[in-house]
């Protein structure tokens, strides 16, 4: 306590003798600057021989003044330097030794001021301004493989983004399937000032395949090791990270710590937190030779200017063949081989400090290094609309660019040999969670489903995921998640990502409330080949029914749906209330039809259908609820596909609370109103794009 009171007092001295001396020497200067009383002139013209007050004596005095003033300001200098060490020193008696003593934030506070003192007095001082320039840009590497490391990427990549005040620009050395999982997500992100560059992680095994490596990492596991050879030769540094790192703090405080690199120190690494490289874990533990502790290579720093001179590549590739003599393998990775060139070579480390790589797992020190960080929110602009519209929500919608990221499971399968494949397409939230493995059970073929889920839901959704047989004993299910954003269900958003990316040449068209009928895969396939599907457009009605009991004993044949529909115990869907949705498919029809027949578009016809892969989209401008089924068929239909209603395939939806959107739509009468005008919007871009042709959809529409 008396420490910090003493350290207090000599703050609070250095600041008086800051703001003192300037002010008595100004007025030490302002009085000798008069002559007689008169003031004397500092102006380089008027100190020229010509002048007519120009004297030997003033000359003197002139030069004895100036001496003084360049002594004073250095005295001022000095001072300001004990000040900001004094500065620096106080936050880490308060906080403990885990605090910063410089800020990335510029323009605020005393030391804006204390800058623009620094320069008006021509000095060449910097130490106040920020290490890191406010748009430079920071580059990132990180190694990335599967669908499990992307997921981990993108914890990662919000945590610096949540952060960051500057520029960055990500190399992410990725497999096919990280690329594509990652380039989606980034594409559809959208975030400024961020650059994503991608490097082929399957052209690199060869350089590092000959090690052998135990680590669960695999072979992606060595890959830093090549950095200097991977990226592009004129980066001279690059901060690495596993993709189990979670930033909590700017980053760019992280990147100012290669200013502190002195001679031939390269790499910026943080001790190991763990013994395990102390080799007394267990009985004949035999570790990779390191350096004390060793270091741990989830954070590091690469001067790669420099490894290239040094001849990295060499160096640690005949370190490796040496140690591989008598270890015969990797523990650890690549971590096993830094720490063993650095055992070699100590001075091309520097040593950072713990915080930079806090290291969670068992036997670690890494309780003393957790540190405070503050909170920066990051804001996401829309498309300029007019907000005086009525509709101007429902038109934002549109437009908005939602965060997505596929493939967010394990997803294996590959299609059919004999091109009859069919994926079935859904959307859901997280109210329909239910229904996944109800559909699982119906349907063993591959399915494809889009989740509207906020980041919080996609966890509880790993979490509910992990935690079913039923789902993790299926690969063949993609799930993409849609992040939220906005008031409105973008239903027809959702079935498109969950369409584009089917893999099998032909998609069911569902939604997540129904059930199909068991053995409806196999019976679709094989109407893919009656119909030829392959050949022209058709699409192949599975019929829709429904009931209205949470506990219903399904059908196991048409037979035993017929009967149940004489009991009352099904409906074709939606009789009730929305009879013409799904009256054209002619369940009268259906009833006795033993082969498939053509049924006419008709003025709302929404059926669920199987097509082609290459099918037209859905619109985005419906979302919510209304429409947005009925203006995927009208469009079907203006592109001449037929539609064909399958004798022996059905469909049942299951009961459930109603939506959100639903209800706006029955209690709101400005929703309604919207909607029409989509409505009639949508049958005007129609009109455009098919002409003639697209008449009868406005005259339907009347007359409906």
């Amino acid at each position: 306590m008396l420490g910090i009171c003493r350290g207090r007092r000599k703050f609070l001295a250095a600041s008086l003798t800051l703001l003192c001396i300037p002010a008595i020497t100004w007025l030490y200067l302002f009085a000798g600057s008069f002559e007689d009383g008169k003031p004397v002139s500092l102006s380089p013209l008027e100190s020229q021989p010509h002048s007519p007050r120009y004297t030997a004596s003033s000359q003197r005095e002139r030069e004895s003044l100036e001496v003084r003033v360049r002594e004073v300001e250095e005295e001022n200098r000095a001072l300001r330097r004990q000040l900001s060490l004094a500065q620096g020193r106080a936050p880490a008696h308060r906080r403990g030794n885990h605090s910063k003593t410089y800020s990335m934030e510029e323009g605020t506070g005393d030391s804006e001021n204390l800058r623009a003192g620094i320069v008006a007095g021509n000095s060449s001082e910097c130490g106040q301004q920020p290490v890191v320039e406010k748009c430079e840009t920071i580059h990132v590497a990180i190694v990335c493989a599967g669908y499990n490391a992307s997921r981990d990427v993108v914890t990662l990549v919000k945590s610096v983004l949540f952060h960051r005040r500057n520029p960055l620009h990500f190399h992410l050395i990725a497999d096919s399937i990280a690329e594509q999982i990652l380039a989606t997500l980034f594409q559809t992100w959208m975030v400024p000032a961020v650059r994503v560059d991608f490097y082929n992680a399957d052209e690199l095994k060869s350089e590092v395949s000959w090690i052998p490596n135990k680590h669960y990492s695999g072979i992606y596991g060595l890959m830093k090791l090549v950095l200097t050879k991977t990226l592009p030769p004129n980066l001279e540094r690059v901060i690495v990270l596993d993709t189990d790192i979670t930033f909590a703090t700017d980053i760019a405080e992280l990147w100012a710590v290669f200013h502190k690199f002195k001679g031939q120190q390269v790499l910026g690494l943080v001790e190991n937190q763990s013994d395990w490289y102390l080799g007394n874990l267990w009985k004949n533990h035999r570790p990779w030779p390191a350096l004390g502790r060793g270091y741990n290579t989830g954070v590091i720093l690469l001067l790669l200017d420099k490894l290239r001179k040094m001849k990295w590549e060499q160096m640690w590739r005949l370190t490796a063949e040496r140690e591989l003599m008598g270890m015969l393998s990797t523990s650890l990775a690549d971590q096993d081989i830094f720490n063993a060139v650095i055992k070699q070579n100590p001075f091309l480390v520097h040593k950072l400090p713990c915080f930079w790589n806090v290291q969670l797992s068992d036997h670690t020190r890494s309780e003393q290094c957790y540190r405070d960080v503050s909170d920066l929110k990051l804001q996401k602009q829309l498309s300029e609309l007019d907000e005086d519209d009525l509709c101007y929500e429902f038109r934002r919608e549109r437009f908005t660019v939602h965060r997505t990221h596929l493939y967010f499971l394990h997803y294996e399968y590959e299609p059919a040999s004999d091109h009859t494949d069919v994926t079935l397409v859904a959307q859901l939230s997280m109210d329909r969670l239910q229904m996944l493995e109800a559909i699982c059970k119906h349907w063993e073929g591959p399915i494809s489903l889009a989740l509207y889920l906020s980041d919080a839901e996609a966890q509880q959704f790993l979490r509910y995921a992990q935690g079913s047989e039923v789902l993790m004993s299926r690969h063949n299910v993609a799930y993409h998640i849609v992040y939220k954003e906005g008031q409105f269900y973008p239903v027809n958003l959702l079935r498109n990502v969950a369409m584009k990316h089917v893999g099998t040449p032909y998609m069911f068209l569902s939604d997540i409330d129904f059930l199909p009928m068991y053995g409806l895969y196999e019976y679709l396939r094989k109407s893919v080949i009656q119909l030829d599907l392959a050949n022209t457009k058709k699409a192949m009605i599975v019929p829709a029914f429904e009931t209205l009991r949470y506990r219903l004993s399904f059908p196991k044949s048409k037979a035993e749906l017929l009967s149940m529909l004489d009991m009352g115990t099904l409906f074709t869907f939606r009789y009730h209330v929305w009879t013409k949705g799904h009256a054209p498919t002619n369940f009268a029809k259906w009833r006795t039809a033993t082969t498939p027949y053509r049924v006419e578009w008709e003025a709302d016809f929404e059926p669920y259908v199987v097509v082609r892969r290459d099918c037209p989209e859905y619109d985005r401008r419906f979302v919510g609820f209304g429409w947005n089924k009925v203006a995927h068929i009208m469009e079907l239909d203006a592109q001449e596909y037929e539609f064909i209603v399958l004798p022996n395939a059905y469909m049942i939806h299951m009961p459930h609370a109603p939506s959100f959107d639903i209800t706006k739509f029955r209690s709101n009468k400005q929703y309604r109103i919207c909607l029409k005008t989509l409505k009639e919007e949508f049958q005007q871009d129609m009109s455009r794009r098919y002409g003639f042709a697209a008449l009868k959809y406005l005259t339907a529409e009347n007359n409906s």
